[in-house]
């Protein structure tokens, strides 16, 4: 933070309404003093409102001392309420401090028990997530610390305890960490349900919410609150900082003119190991957990001497490794550390000094948050070097940049109305003290998410805890939740209590199975379709280390290590980042000044020699031409069109525009689609023309033709996986005998089936439905890319040859064929440019 200066004028006399200078506004300063230090204006602005008595949200960039400008007014209101506070001690819950990350929650709890010793405030600052000892628990139920700091998941299982209002009722307020990560999701409708249910224990307690920028923080601030927002003690902190972020794209040494996705960027490991090595500390980003392991392990082979200064962090490495890494990182031990998103939030280390970003992130927010790990502190410049896995990403890199400086942030909509989180939820009160129906509907009602829940869905949902619902009925494990003679419904079944505090949560995977040496030792957890795939001595890679397989017994894996150079890496179903709308507007844009003469964008003019071939052969797609693009090949007819809309909504584009053609004519077509453009190959001509005329990019009964072309079915059914899951309608199983993936799923898709048949208006079916809708198709945004493509010139190209864009898609194409041929990917692709490069070398490309 920056020197007090002499002669400072305190900022509180800026502040809209501000409180007198009290004995916790004298401390406060006193503390910034005793450092060096002057607060910034949002800091003191935080004071003074929660001073007032004030809920709202904090929005700050990372690095800028966002969880000390909640934390210390929280402690001076203490302290100025508390005259004898030094000698207060056991005051009960006070504050809990909700986080998303074990690892964020260690950090935060950390540092702000640092801040109370050194203000001499006996306040106890605990942990209390998935890590924490059962010892350590059943001493917090007797003696509850000042301040928790916990994760939704663990909160609740706090709520189902018996008596649990006893831990709550002295609380005074609910502090959301990392807001903008948890809102748009059901880990946030957790934390939005558990606010309302401690409102009914503890009404007068404050809620908080510290959050990043994010494109919609009104709206952030009135789903945190729910029905109290409305009121007029609500307020937004904004920091006003300028974030200076420095974006540095790595460009290729040769730039290739038919380049495909997939390599995972390894080609460009020659010019990212100089960054690293003028670096005391690099943060290297990979979008996928695989990719981490392949960028770790090629670094490794490339530079063996960073062995013991270089690790490597993700979600499924075991809780003892990551410490360990955040611990060595926060000492400043290591000098390099390949990570996924798992040190994407606010944990606490030194800043590093360099960020690098393997590919594109595909939203503006998610690498704004990456690069501020670099210069981590108030006034320190981020930087942050792209590095493209293909030279068409180096768009997106332009694409990023341009949106960094114009601060342009995605939305982060909420979830509305997720019955199957509500479902869990009330058998979590049922298994606690039980519940009165009227008195919690008022209270469910209370929250953003579950305002305008029906009558009837109300009564659906407690015959469903009860009976099992319509379909269901006859199975006594369905029979959750029973009413007793005083009204409230109650888990009375300790089997049924059991089972749902294994499965309380809302984040669902596939069933992981523990690594372990056969010597001893814990590496952390692999996906059981991965290991289905191997054989004992068969060798792999994880965690950093070559591996051979012994043998896999009661849903353990023991490995010994091996010396083999080249093994398989493990495949994580992680599903795959969506292009947001915000990159994808500003990509079509960064094309269209490219286009027309009008880029002054480093990236865009190292990419010339590409985009004069596809200049060449085709057209560049501008804001006002939307390039559509055929060719013939050995494989069929191909039908080219580039929205630049993402590869989830192409997928969707690529089924209307399928089924809307097989209206003019009976035709087969393979789908084919990346985050740029979409293919459609057939046997026979496309009757492009004739589909164009007969309203083939028109938003006329798009509902209805959404409906006959995309397999909703299909893909209700994948949702209903993850609904019947957070709803208890499938059990994942106990520790150490999991039920299988292959089981879970069949269970899921039989009951699925039933509801189909014989309760089409069951809630979680209908909610299945909907969130392929809303949540997949974006129906919105669909009708929106449709509407931009009638208003712009259509540009058909007959090719010759696959063009630059083209070509990425037929590799797309040819990766779903060789799924099941012996021939590699690699070596077909390469087959495929031969004669291309030919043909590009006759016009100078």
């Amino acid at each position: 933070m920056p020197k007090r200066s002499a002669s400072r004028e305190s900022n509180l006399d800026r502040v809209s309404n501000p409180v007198k200078v009290s004995s916790s506004t004298q401390h406060f300063n006193d503390w910034f003093d005793g450092r060096g230090w002057s607060p910034f204006p949002f800091q003191e602005e935080m004071l003074a409102h929660y001073l007032e008595g004030k809920s709202g949200l904090l929005n700050a960039p990372t690095g800028s001392g966002k969880t000390l400008a909640m934390w210390l007014p929280i402690l001076m209101d203490w302290i100025q309420k508390n005259p004898d506070y030094k000698t207060k001690e056991k005051n009960g819950l006070k504050v809990l401090w909700i986080s998303p990350l074990r690892a964020l929650a260690k950090d935060a709890a950390s540092s702000m028990q640092e801040a109370c010793i050194e203000l001499e405030l006996p306040w106890r600052v605990e942990l209390r997530t998935g890590d924490t000892s059962t010892s350590v628990r059943a001493r917090q139920k007797k003696n509850m610390p000042e301040c928790l700091v916990t994760t939704p998941e663990s909160l609740h299982v706090l709520i189902s305890n018996k008596n649990h209002a006893k831990y709550f009722k002295g609380l005074q307020v609910l502090v959301v960490d990392e807001w903008h990560d948890l809102l748009g999701t059901k880990r946030g409708v957790q934390v939005e349900l558990a606010s309302a249910h401690l409102k009914t224990i503890s009404p007068d307690f404050r809620v908080w919410g510290i959050s990043a920028t994010i494109g919609n923080m009104q709206e952030a601030l009135e789903v945190l609150l729910g029905a109290d927002a409305k009121g007029q003690q609500a307020t937004i902190v904004r920091a006003n900082l300028d974030k200076q972020i420095e974006v540095t794209s790595v460009l290729p040494e040769e730039i290739e003119t038919f380049p495909w996705s997939g390599h995972l960027g390894i080609h460009m490991v020659h010019q990212v190991t100089p960054l690293v090595e003028e670096s005391d500390s690099t943060l290297l980003f990979c979008n996928t957990r695989k990719q981490a392991e392949l960028w770790y392990q090629t670094l490794l082979t490339e530079r063996p001497h960073w062995a013991g200064i270089m690790a490597l962090h993700h979600g499924s490495l075991s809780q003892e490794t990551r410490t360990w890494v955040e611990e060595a990182l926060h000492e400043g031990r290591l000098k390099l550390v390949v990570c996924t998103a798992s040190l994407d939030l606010g944990v606490d280390f030194r800043p590093v000094d360099t960020v690098i970003q393997i590919g594109g992130p595909k939203g503006v927010a998610r690498f704004m948050q990456r690069a501020g790990r670099s210069g981590h502190q108030p006034g320190a410049i981020s930087r942050i070097f792209f590095v493209p896995t293909h030279s068409l990403e180096l768009v997106e890199a332009a694409a990023l940049r341009k949106a960094v400086d114009d601060k342009l942030i995605e939305e982060r909509p909420p979830i509305i109305l997720a019955y199957d989180t509500l479902i869990q939820y009330l058998v979590t009160l049922a298994v606690g003290d039980g519940f009165l129906p009227e008195k919690a509907l008022e209270e469910v009602k209370t929250t953003f998410s579950y305002a305008h829940l029906q009558r009837e869905e109300w009564n659906w949902i407690l015959e469903f805890i009860t009976t099992g619902g319509k379909s269901l009925q006859a199975y006594e494990e369905y029979q959750k939740v029973e009413i007793d003679e005083d009204g409230y419904f109650r888990v009375n079944k300790r089997g049924i209590a059991t089972r749902h505090r294994l499965s309380m949560g809302t984040i669902v995977s596939d069933t992981s199975l523990k690594v372990k040496f056969l010597s001893g030792g814990y590496l952390g957890t692999i996906e059981e379709s991965f290991i289905a795939t191997l054989s004992p001595n068969d060798h792999f890679w994880f965690a950093g280390r070559p591996l051979e397989l012994v043998r896999v017994r009661n849903n353990e894996v023991f490995v010994r290590r091996s010396r083999r150079k080249t093994s398989k890496m493990p495949n994580w179903n992680g599903s795959r980042m969506p292009l947001s709308s915000q990159m994808a507007t500003i990509i079509r844009q960064q094309l269209d000044d490219y286009a027309k003469g009008n880029s002054k964008s480093v990236e865009l003019q190292h990419l010339k020699p590409l985009f004069n071939l596809q200049k060449a052969w085709s057209h560049i797609p501008q804001e006002d031409l939307f390039l559509i693009e055929r060719l013939k090949t050995r494989e069929g007819f191909h039908l080219c069109l580039y929205p630049f809309e993402g590869r989830v909504l192409h997928e969707m584009l690529g089924a209307l525009f399928a089924y809307r053609i097989s209206r003019i004519q009976p035709i087969t077509f393979s789908i084919a689609m990346n985050d740029y453009g979409l293919e459609l190959t057939s046997d026979q001509e496309v009757p492009l023309e004739a589909a164009i005329e007969a309203g083939l990019f028109s938003t006329e009964n798009l509902a209805a033709d959404l409906e006959r072309s995309v397999n909703e079915t299909i893909m209700a059914l994948k949702k209903f996986y993850e609904i019947a899951r957070i709803s208890g309608l499938t059990f994942a199983g106990f520790p150490g005998r999991p039920n299988t993936n292959k089981h879970l799923h069949a269970t899921s898709a039989l009951i699925f089936k039933v509801f189909k048949e014989y309760d089409p208006q069951n809630l979680l079916l209908r909610q299945a439905y909907s969130e392929v809708i809303d949540y997949q198709v974006d129906d919105a945004r669909l009708r929106a890319a449709l509407d931009r493509i009638t208003h712009q010139k259509l540009a058909i190209t007959d090719l010759k040859q696959a063009s630059p864009f083209a070509f990425q898609l037929l590799v797309e194409q040819l990766r779903g064929r060789l799924t099941v041929s012996s021939e590699k990917l690699s070596d077909r692709i390469a087959k495929m440019q031969v004669p291309l490069r030919r043909a590009a070398a006759k016009v100078g490309g």
